[in-house]
């Protein structure tokens, strides 16, 4: 935990260049990414509106990771209970981890297809969508249908609305459609995505 925080003050430094501040912001989305870290930064690049070239604007970069840190700050004291508990229950000699870890992330496998909002209002709705007993998506929490969407390896059944994936079938490999996903992830990476708002692209 003490790696987010570190890198989260990096990102504020001002002395600091801004390319190492935004490199210090993908560290962060190496330790906390809801969406997984190619949508969460797809997200924060539309949310913050970081260029291209950080340094036309460093504060969107202050913008993002504490969008971030808000969001991480809605799952901290859970998982700092569950591990408060998971040591007593280990002092009592139970192992196994009841209930399991709180999840702080949902799968969304197409970086351009996410909830919308900001990461904070989504938080709530990922904590409990491992437990989610009720119909539809367990982060939207209503049946909005399934489109499918494949990576080249699978594909993916993906809630209609905020793109969390539900499943995933092997597929026949497609080199042209997996070199098409890297370079639209590598134009996201530096910049030159459209950033757009997440929801219905790329599908």
């Amino acid at each position: 935990m003490t790696s987010f925080a570190t890198h989260r003050r990096r990102v504020h430094d001002t002395a600091l260049p801004p390319y190492r501040r935004l490199s210090a912001l993908r560290t962060c989305l190496t330790e906390f990414a809801p969406y997984g870290l190619r949508a969460t930064f797809h997200h924060l690049r539309g949310s913050a509106g970081i260029p291209p070239d950080p340094a036309d604007d460093p504060e969107a970069l202050v913008r993002a990771v504490e969008e971030l840190h808000a969001a991480r700050e809605v799952w901290v004291p859970g998982i700092l209970d569950w591990q408060e508990r998971q040591r007593a229950r280990k002092r009592a000699g139970v192992r196994h981890p009841v209930p399991p870890e709180p999840r702080a992330w949902v799968p969304c496998p197409n970086l351009e297809f996410h909830p919308l909002g900001p990461l904070a209002g989504v938080m709530p709705r990922i904590l409990r969508a491992r437990t989610y007993a009720g119909p539809g998506c367990p982060v939207c929490e209503a049946d909005h249908g399934s489109v499918q969407w494949s990576d080249g390896y699978g594909v993916y059944r993906l809630c209609a609305h905020c793109g969390m994936a539900s499943g995933r079938v092997p597929a026949e490999r497609d080199i042209a459609l997996r070199i098409s996903r890297a370079v639209r992830w590598k134009a996201v990476w530096h910049g030159y995505g459209d950033g757009g708002d997440g929801v219905g692209e790329g599908l």
